[in-house]
C-alpha cells in the first residue's frame, strides 16, 4: 500500500512509496482503511521534532475511514463500520480513565514509540505510526480504543476533522473553559484548531470573541465561523479596550504554542479569568510569569489537551452538531488533496496561509 514515511527528525521531504504493509492485526486491534485525513500543525510539530516521535514514521493522526479486519477480541466494531481515529486511545481501566479524564491515559502513547505497525519494503523493517496513528498511509491498525464509530451519513472529510481539530478546539471551549452564555472571549491563532475553539466559545454563546492573528487574510473567516472582531497582535490593545473597557477577557485561548503567544493570552484575560493554553509548544520553550501576578491577579491557567475529550461520547456529539448546521466543517478545508500532493501540503503550511488540507484515498 501507499504511504508518506519521514525517514529522519528534520527532513523537509516525504517518501511517498506504494511498498508499505502492515504488521498481523492482534486480538484486541482494529484494522482501517483511511478514506480521509488531515494536514495539521500538529505533523510538522512531529517531522521537526517538536513534538518527539520515533522514526522512520508515517506522520498523520487526524483521519477517518471504514474498519476492514478486527481482532477476535474487538466488540465495538465491525468491518464496514465508520469510524473516526483517536490519537490518544484511552485504555478504559486505568485511574485517569475511570476517574473522568481519558484524554491523560498513556498506555498506547508509551506503547506508539516501541510498537511500529508499519513495515517497509523487502526487509520488513518496522515502520512508526505518528501517535500510535499514522493516518498518511492508506490504511492503519490501532487499539479497538482507537476507533470510533460514527454515523455513516458523516462525510470522511468531516469525521477526520473530528478527528484531532474540532474536538480539540471545540472541547477547549466546551470542555475545558466551560464557556459561559454572555460571556467574551479572545482566541490567539486562528488556524484550524483556533476557527474550531471559535465554532465551540459561539455554541456556548458567549457574546463577544475576539479574533488575534498576524494573518488578516485569516480574519474573515474567523467571522464567517463565530467571531465578532478579528485584529493583528497590533490592534489587540485597542480591542481590550473598545470591546472590555479595558478589563480584559473572560476567557483567553492560546492556539498557537508559543510561550510568548501564552503570555499574550494571560494579558487580555481579566482578573479572575481562565487562560487557556491549547496550542502544542516545544519542551524548552518556557513561559515566564511572576509569582505576584499568579496569586493577586487571580487568573486560572489551564491546559487543554485533546479538548478534554472523552471521544467515545464527543466524537458522534460533534458530528450530530455538524449534521444539524451548527458546526461549519466545510468552510474550514482549504483544500482537497492527494496522497501524492503530501510534500506540497508540507510546504504550504509550513507557509502559514492554509488552514486544513484534507488528503482524499482512492
Amino acid at each position: 500500500m501507499r504511504a508518506a514515511i519521514l525517514h529522519a527528525v528534520g527532513n523537509d521531504k516525504l517518501d511517498i512509496r506504494d511498498d508499505v504493509t502492515l504488521a498481523p492485526v492482534g486480538p484486541s486491534d482494529v484494522r482501517v482503511r483511511i478514506r480521509a485525513t488531515g494536514v495539521c500543525h500538529s505533523d510538522l510539530s512531529a517531522m521537526s521534532g517538536v513534538l518527539p516521535q520515533p522514526v522512520p514514521l508515517v506522520p498523520g493522526h487526524e483521519g477517518a475511514g471504514e474498519v476492514v479486519e478486527v481482532g477476535e477480541h474487538v466488540t465495538s466494531v465491525k468491518p464496514g463500520d465508520h469510524v473516526v481515529i483517536s490519537w490518544r486511545p484511552a485504555c478504559q481501566e486505568c485511574d485517569l480513565c475511570v476517574g473522568g479524564q481519558p484524554y491523560l491515559c498513556m498506555k498506547y502513547v508509551i506503547e506508539s514509540f516501541s510498537k511500529g505497525n508499519f513495515r517497509l519494503g523487502g526487509d520488513e523493517a518496522t515502520v512508526f505510526g505518528m501517535a500510535g496513528c499514522g493516518t498518511w498511509a492508506e490504511e492503519v491498525i490501532v487499539p479497538w480504543q482507537g476507533a470510533i464509530k460514527i454515523d455513516e451519513d458523516v462525510s470522511w472529510e468531516a469525521a477526520a476533522l473530528i478527528g484531532c481539530g474540532i474536538t480539540t478546539g471545540v472541547g477547549a471551549a466546551i470542555n475545558t473553559a466551560k464557556v459561559r452564555p454572555g460571556s467574551t472571549a479572545a482566541v490567539v491563532g486562528c488556524g484550524g484548531v483556533g476557527l474550531s475553539v471559535i465554532q465551540g466559545a459561539r455554541l456556548s454563546g458567549a457574546r463577544t470573541i475576539l479574533a488575534v492573528d498576524p494573518l488578516e487574510s485569516k480574519h474573515e473567516l474567523a467571522r464567517k465561523v463565530g467571531a465578532t472582531h478579528a485584529v493583528t497582535p497590533e490592534q489587540v490593545p485597542e480591542a481590550v479596550g473598545e470591546l472590555t473597557g479595558g478589563a480584559g477577557f473572560d476567557y483567553g485561548f492560546e492556539v498557537v504554542g508559543k510561550a510568548a503567544t501564552i503570555q499574550s493570552a494571560w494579558q487580555v484575560t481579566r482578573a479572575g479569568g481562565d487562560v487557556v493554553v491549547v496550542g502544542a509548544g516545544a519542551a524548552d520553550d518556557m513561559v515566564s510569569i511572576s509569582a505576584f501576578s499568579l496569586l493577586f491577579e487571580g487568573k486560572n491557567l489551564l491546559s487543554s489537551l485533546y479538548g478534554e475529550a472523552d471521544v467515545r461520547h464527543d466524537f458522534p456529539y460533534f458530528a450530530k452538531l455538524h449534521k444539524a448546521g451548527k458546526l461549519d466543517l466545510e468552510s474550514m478545508i482549504s483544500s482537497r488533496i492527494r496522497l501524492a500532493d503530501l510534500n506540497d501540503a508540507v510546504a504550504a503550511l509550513r507557509g502559514g496561509e492554509v488552514l486544513r488540507q484534507i488528503v482524499i484515498m482512492d
